[in-house]
């Protein structure tokens, strides 16, 4: 009797302290921490740009929230999970963090997801696309926002395929997300009657892709895959060109493809490249009010993980003010029930396992003479429905998804 008299009061006491942190949090209002690549390979497609997408989600919102202003934090992980999940720490810690966005580089997201995980506190993953976040390693803390590599691979795979493309040599970046985007890439060409006749990976932030290029050379592919991102995936392009790729009769397929990565290879090189893109700045008039605001300080409109920044930060904030308090647990009942309301998003919602499912599309970069304007890079072939682009929750590997 005198230890279970013991144990409830001192639950009794962790719930009377749990509610008084959670008191104490909303009194202070509410912390973002973006977490991004300032000087790396996704610099460009992030870094600064997502700082101020962030900071345009806030003003939007007024800057404040359930009558508390809203502050801002910002670091570079380097690319370096420890670096990545000891900043984290910290500020969920001793800084009063509330919730983390952005999180370029797979293998630092899945860090910062366990800590996450571990600290009972929000992480809004723009950038990554690994589906670890919502497969074996989901959380029920974790939301993946923007993209994953399974549904870049099932929107660009497919159409390439099915354009009688049958044989496919990969080129991909050595760590988490290269390695799962190469996987499901494979996974793709098969199920379309495809056959992957070799795999090559390269280190993080490469700057000679001969050796590589000569295998996919040797190899006779149709296709050469490249699955990498951000300056590896320009460098690779680029070194194809100079090696005569496309004159000896193979093309490229970029499975991740940003903006700004058509901006430095420039039309004349990325012209007709397929890619799937789950938003663009001139989508509609939303996202063109918005990308006029972050070019007045960017000097360019967002990527789309910039622009997944903003609205997964809007989408909190949002939900936030309509739960009335920051403690975790009640803000993510709140946006899973809330409908995503941003003109990036088409058709989208959170799923259990904690993956935006939402509709994509095919586009294709314009020649150079198609292009009208500034940043008028992309043809929009067609809208690919959301439920076809994300893994099957009866396949499901997340603990949280109910069988």
């Amino acid at each position: 009797m005198r230890q279970q008299f013991l144990r409830r009061a001192a639950l009794g006491v962790s719930l009377a302290l749990a509610g008084l942190s959670a008191q104490a949090n909303d009194a202070d209002g509410v912390k973002i921490g973006v977490l991004t690549d300032m000087a790396g390979v996704t610099a460009d497609a992030t870094g600064r740009g997502s700082v101020e997408a962030a900071r345009l989600a806030i003003e939007e919102l007024g800057g404040s929230v359930l009558g508390k202003p809203v502050a801002l934090v910002s670091g570079d992980h380097q690319h370096r999970p420890d670096i990545g999940s000891g900043m984290v720490r910290k500020w969920y810690d001793t800084d009063g963090v509330d919730v983390v966005v952005d999180v370029p580089n797979s293998s630092v997201a899945l860090a910062v997801q366990g800590i996450a995980r571990e600290k009972k506190k929000l992480v809004l993953f723009s950038s990554p696309g690994t589906t670890a976040l919502t497969q074996a390693q989901c959380s029920p803390y974790g939301v993946q926002w923007t993209y994953t590599t399974y549904a870049l691979s099932r929107g660009t795979a497919t159409a390439v395929v099915k354009e009688g493309n049958k044989r496919w040599f990969i080129l991909a970046s050595d760590y988490a997300f290269g390695k799962q985007l190469a996987a499901d890439t494979e996974t793709v060409v098969k199920a379309n009657g495809g056959e992957v006749v070799g795999t090559v990976f390269h280190p993080l932030n490469a700057s000679d892709f001969a050796s590589f290029l000569l295998q996919a050379q040797a190899s006779k592919a149709q296709i050469i895959a490249v699955a990498n991102a951000g300056g590896d995936t320009i460098s690779a392009i680029k070194q194809a060109a100079e090696f005569g790729i496309a004159s000896g009769g193979q093309k490229l397929a970029a499975m991740l493809l940003l903006l700004t990565d058509v901006h430095s290879l420039g039309l004349q090189a990325a012209q007709h490249t397929y890619l799937t893109v789950p938003s663009y700045w001139d989508m509609n008039d939303g996202t063109r009010a918005f990308s006029k605001k972050f070019e007045a300080r960017l000097g360019r409109p967002p990527t789309f993980l910039q622009a997944g920044v903003y609205s997964s930060l809007r989408h909190y904030l949002r939900a936030v003010q309509a739960a009335g308090t920051t403690d975790s647990d009640a803000v993510m009942a709140k946006m899973k029930s809330m409908p995503i309301d941003d003109p990036f998003s088409l058709n989208a919602h959170i799923r259990e396992d904690g993956l935006v499912v939402r509709d994509m599309m095919l586009a294709q970069v314009k020649s150079p003479d198609q292009s009208k304007a500034p940043w008028d890079y992309y043809n929009i072939v067609r809208t690919i429905p959301g439920d076809s682009l994300a893994w099957p929750l009866s396949e499901s590997q997340c603990p949280l998804v109910k069988k």
